[in-house]
């Protein structure tokens, strides 16, 4: 099946799937080659993915011998994503309690339509993950910028460490792309409603909405 992705996000997604689900167990070792080989690619991408779920917390280094897995509990997963909602939660009530500068209105309104033009055409097709990954961090990243608090930003930077906290690390399911391309939209939308609430003043508004669409992976389906 092609994918929409290109081989270093589609290997960084499949293997965190793969870790969470328990099809790599906790503790096995995930060797670059016969990774590579399952997967249909080079193994540079491989090697790429294992890096980064190393700073994620899904993957421990065993020195020469490559990685292992490093497989969180339902409960680790869920106590990092509330954290995030916490932090990002009182960044949109700041933004929102503060004055609005014309600037950030207008970086918002652009974000905003990338997503909507992400959407508009209903499903899913070639490097379409990539676009969502850039707008999504994108998002998530303005409302921290903007709240001009760089206890939260640091705050933020560290819960990132531990697994499926980032706003960055997505796990799809490449057997029902239609269901994902409605999970991916989903989250768009609450960041309109998000958006709406800060421009419009309403804090409790915003920093509720934002809570909320960090706990809608748990909420809405399996990780």
């Amino acid at each position: 099946m092609e994918k929409p992705i290109k081989p270093g996000q589609y290997v960084l997604i499949a293997l965190r799937k793969m870790i969470v689900s328990g099809e790599l167990a906790d503790g096995a070792r995930i060797a670059e080659i016969s990774t590579a080989e399952l997967l249909g690619v080079s193994r540079m991408p491989v090697r790429t993915a294992l890096r980064a779920l190393e700073q994620e917390g899904l993957v421990v280094k065993l020195g020469a011998r490559g990685y292992a897995a490093r497989g969180p509990t339902s409960t680790q997963i869920a106590d990092a994503i509330e954290v995030r909602g916490v932090l990002e939660g009182l960044a949109a009530r700041t933004v929102a309690s503060t004055k609005i500068t014309p600037t950030f209105t207008k970086r918002l309104k652009a974000c905003l339509k990338n997503g909507d033009e992400l959407f508009e055409k209903g499903h899913l097709a070639e490097g379409d993950l990539e676009r969502f990954y850039d707008y999504n961090v994108e998002f998530h990243d303005l409302l921290v910028g903007a709240s001009n608090n760089q206890a939260i930003a640091a705050a933020l930077s560290r819960n990132n460490h531990l697994p499926f906290a980032s706003a960055a690390a997505l796990a799809l399911d490449w057997n029902d792309l239609a269901s994902e391309y409605q999970h991916l939209y989903a989250a768009h939308k609450q960041h309109r409603k998000v958006s709406a609430a800060i421009l419009s003043g309403n804090a409790e508004a915003a920093e509720h909405l934002m809570r909320e669409h960090a706990r809608a992976p748990i909420a809405t389906r399996s990780l």
